[in-house]
C-alpha cells in the first residue's frame, strides 16, 4: 500500500520536478558551506536569496530591457529568416543566388558583429537587437528552407488538380501550411540562440542596461558573486518561461494537429 501511494505521489504533475529541484538546492548548500567554504568562489543559496531582496527594484527593469532587445532581434530575425528561407526553398534560382552568401555568413559568430553593431547603431536598443537578429536569423532561415524543400509532391499535384495553379496560391495554401512545423522549430531554436546573444551583447557593452550588462559590467568588477549568481538564475528562468510560452501557444494551440507521439 505504501509503495502504491508513493507511485501516485510521483505521478502527480510537478512532483518529480519539485523533488529534483529541492535536491539540487540542498546539494548546492552543502557544497558551498562545507566543501568550498568561500562565498567568492561559490555563494550559498541562502546568500543568493538575500541578494534578491536587495535587488528587487532593479530586477524587473533589467528583465524588461533585455526582453526589449530580444523582441527586436527575434522579430526581425523571424521576418527576414522566413522570407529568405521561403524564397530559397521554393525557387531554385533564388537558392542558387543566395546560398553562397548564406553559407559564408552563417559560420561567423554573432559576437563578431559587435563592433559593427556599435558603429552602426551606437549604444542603443537596436544595436543589441541586431546581435540577437544575427543569432536568430540563420536557424529560422534553415528550418524554413527545409520545410519548403520537403513539401510532398503529392500535395502539389492535388492542389493543381483542384485548380490551384498560381505560384502565389500554391505557396499560400500548400507550401506555407506544410512548412509551419519546420518554421516553428526554427523560431524555437532561434529563441534559444537569440537569448544567449542578448546576454553576450549586453556583456560586451552594446547596451548600457539589461541583465547581461548588470552581470558583467557591475557585479563582476565589484566581486558581488551572490548577485551575479542571482542574475544567472534569472537568465535561466526567463528563458524557461519564454520557451514554455512558445510551446504552449504555438505547439499546443497553433500546431495541435501536428502533434506526434509523446513518451510519458
Amino acid at each position: 500500500m505504501g509503495k502504491n501511494k508513493l507511485l501516485q505521489f510521483l505521478n502527480r504533475r510537478g512532483a518529480i520536478e519539485a523533488i529534483s529541484l529541492c535536491t539540487a538546492i540542498i546539494t548546492w548548500e552543502i557544497v558551498a558551506d562545507f566543501i568550498i567554504r568561500n562565498p567568492i568562489k561559490l555563494p550559498s543559496p541562502y546568500a543568493v536569496f538575500l541578494s534578491y531582496l536587495k535587488l528587487w527594484e532593479i530586477i524587473p527593469v533589467d528583465i524588461g530591457i533585455s526582453l526589449l532587445h530580444f523582441g527586436i532581434g527575434l522579430g526581425a530575425g523571424a521576418a527576414v529568416g522566413i522570407t529568405v528561407g521561403m524564397l530559397m526553398g521554393w525557387f531554385r534560382v533564388a537558392n542558387r543566388a543566395l546560398d553562397p552568401m548564406v553559407e559564408i555568413l552563417r559560420p561567423i559568430p554573432p559576437l563578431a558583429w559587435v563592433p559593427f553593431a556599435i558603429l552602426w547603431g551606437g549604444l542603443t536598443h537596436y544595436a543589441a537587437g541586431f546581435i540577437v537578429f544575427i543569432g536568430a536569423f540563420f536557424p529560422i532561415l534553415l528550418n524554413t528552407y527545409t520545410g519548403f524543400r520537403e513539401v510532398d509532391k503529392t500535395y502539389i499535384d492535388a492542389a493543381k488538380v483542384l485548380g490551384c495553379k498560381e505560384e502565389r496560391k500554391m505557396i499560400k495554401y500548400v507550401a506555407f501550411p506544410f512548412s509551419l512545423p519546420y518554421i516553428a522549430t526554427g523560431i524555437r531554436i532561434g529563441m534559444g540562440v537569440g537569448w544567449m546573444c542578448v546576454v553576450a551583447a549586453e556583456m560586451f557593452g552594446v547596451s548600457k542596461s539589461g541583465l547581461g550588462f548588470r552581470l558583467f559590467q557591475v557585479f563582476w568588477p565589484l566581486h558581488m558573486i551572490d548577485r551575479l549568481v542571482a542574475y544567472m538564475i534569472i537568465l535561466g528562468l526567463v528563458a524557461l518561461v519564454l520557451d514554455h510560452l512558445f510551446r504552449y501557444f504555438v505547439e499546443e494551440r497553433l500546431l495541435k494537429w501536428k502533434k506526434g507521439m509523446v513518451i510519458q
